[in-house]
């Protein structure tokens, strides 16, 4: 789809909130009050309630040659009612790529897992849902050593619902194969998120300024071409 040159960038659009197609309705601050865990434990299986604070900030543009996506990097902050210790951390991007209509999701978590999810959605899309495969080189998912003999994520989905209040909630399920279990675990988690501050522009669109698509290097390396100044 891309065509045979691989290197050039396309100009794209420096206000990245005007092109996250359905993305958008999700940037900004989020809080949920009413989250809910279910995760095994070696009696069988724990339901925990979680309170959490979700930041989705737009980026600017980004491309792989012809490939461009518009995002926003996240930060999600979870604890259970009523403590302040951590019971979940995960940071990474939402991606919105217009030429495929496709939604990328990334996740990385300080117990030492990162996956590459994606899935198709229209670009006024309300409902979409990623997927990522373990095994998979390139919507894969990937664990230390401990997680993957002993929790070893099969598969993992995530499913996002806009609603027409402003809100928007998800559904994202782990399957888990655990030593001494005849069958995979699903680990799910769902929650419903309120906007509480909108988002911040992104750096190119809040300078004013537009910078022109160049052929050229891909990112890094094309800043390592360069050389010191």
């Amino acid at each position: 789809m891309y065509g045979p040159d691989i290197y050039t960038e396309p100009p794209g659009d420096p206000d990245t909130l005007a092109n996250l197609g359905p993305l958008g309705p999700m940037a900004g601050v989020w809080e949920g009050m009413k989250g809910a865990d279910e995760h095994p434990v070696a009696e069988g299986t724990e339901r925990d309630a979680f309170v959490e604070h979700y930041e989705l900030e737009p980026i600017d543009r980004q491309t792989n040659g012809p490939q461009l996506f518009y995002g926003m990097r996240y930060h999600t902050h979870i604890t259970k009612p009523g403590e302040t210790e951590t019971f979940h951390d995960q940071v990474g991007y939402w991606l919105w790529e217009p030429a495929a209509n496709t939604v990328t999701f990334t996740l990385g978590i300080p117990r030492g897992q990162v996956l590459l999810a994606a899935g198709p959605a229209e670009p006024d899309a309300t409902e979409f849902e990623l997927h990522a495969t373990v095994g998979s080189e390139v919507h894969g998912i990937l664990s230390n050593p401990f997680l993957d003999q002993a929790f070893r994520t099969l598969s993992y989905r995530i499913s996002v619902s806009v609603h027409d209040d402003g809100t928007w909630s998800y559904e994202e399920e782990g399957v888990l194969e655990i030593p001494g279990r005849d069958q995979p675990f699903h680990h799910i988690d769902r929650n419903t998120l309120t906007r509480v501050a909108p988002p911040e522009p992104n750096p190119l669109a809040g300078s004013g300024s537009a910078l022109p698509g160049a052929p050229g290097g891909l990112g890094i390396g094309s800043l390592l071409a360069r050389g010191p100044r």
